[in-house]
């Protein structure tokens, strides 16, 4: 199969969490470490360090970030996906790269933690969604992957897919959206690297709630972009199809930045609930890009953000 890195492990067995680098330090200030080389064949030299995109925001509790989700996949309530999920099976995975790539493929999720150099990293990120939150994700660069299949000068959007599978994922016995589950990203939206891969959270491997075992995580946009549960990557030249706009172009635009300027037509965007605190807790000023323009900005350079919204 064209592209595909050689090894019989699943992704499972990639980082025994007995083996594995102490991530809680990480996330709680120890600072960096030193790569180490985890034993198995042809596996990379991981390191693990703190991301320099990391917000010195305390993190939310592990309790909100998992048990308040939305995954229709597994029903329309915020707690459905806690409640569901757990039917989900997650190894073995495989992800479907194809399209404008130079080694497209069927790959197991193992081959490609394990058979790419690269640095893993905790990414401290603020997210928006119905809510804020802090959530210290383990993952990487998408641009990483994307640089190893090898992108070609025709691509100019990235496209994903959701897994379908109704028997795991009850959501998906009913027509609450047009399944898979789709959305994209303009190819320079995909190279920066805030823009991650994320197969954990708080340390530990990614929750089905929270769309394991790899999800897109684009801090700059609202939630419904960071697409869970992935198993199609593909490289293409025209804008691809994304699920909410999909559903309703009107109120759902295929950039959907974070933007405090450009109301949803059924309420204002100006602010945001942080999690955590209930339907009651204080609304605070929602941030242009959800903060990091400095790092973002300069990819909508002349556009009319209230237009490509």
């Amino acid at each position: 199969m064209p592209g595909r890195w050689k090894n019989n492990l699943k992704y499972s067995d990639v980082t025994p969490q007995a083996d594995y680098i102490n991530r809680r330090d990480l996330i709680a200030g120890a600072g960096v470490m030193a790569a180490m080389t985890i034993a198995g064949p042809a596996l990379a030299k991981i390191a693990t360090v703190p991301s320099e995109y990391s917000t010195a925001q305390a993190p939310n509790t592990l309790k909100d970030i998992t048990s308040y989700n939305n995954f229709y996949e597994f029903g329309t309530g915020k707690d459905d996906p806690a409640k569901n999920a757990h039917t989900l099976t997650t190894d073995p995975w495989a992800v479907k790269i194809d399209g404008l790539v130079d080694r497209p493929g069927n790959y197991d999720l193992g081959d490609l933690l394990s058979g790419v150099t690269m640095e893993e990293r905790i990414y401290r990120l603020r997210c928006v969604e119905a809510w804020s939150a802090v959530i210290p994700w383990v993952g990487f660069e998408l641009a990483t992957l994307l640089n190893r299949v090898g992108v070609q000068p025709s691509a100019k959007y990235v496209y994903f897919e959701t897994l379908v599978r109704p028997g795991e994922m009850p959501g998906q016995k009913r027509a609450l959206l047009k399944w898979p589950y789709r959305e994209g990203l303009r190819l320079d939206e995909a190279m920066n690297p805030l823009t991650i891969l994320a197969t954990g959270l708080y340390g530990e491997d990614l929750p089905n709630q929270n769309g394991a075992p790899l999800r897109l995580v684009v801090p700059w946009k609202y939630g419904f972009k960071s697409i869970k549960s992935i198993v199609r990557i593909s490289l293409v030249n025209k804008q691809p199809q994304a699920t909410w706009n999909m559903q309703n172009p009107g109120e759902y635009g295929f950039y959907s930045n974070v933007n405090p300027n450009v109301d949803h037509p059924r309420w204002s965007q100006a602010t945001e609930r942080p999690i955590g605190g209930g339907l009651f807790s204080k609304r605070i000023p929602t941030q242009m890009f959800n903060g990091y323009g400095d790092q973002v900005a300069h990819l909508y350079k002349g556009m009319d953000l209230s237009q490509d919204f």
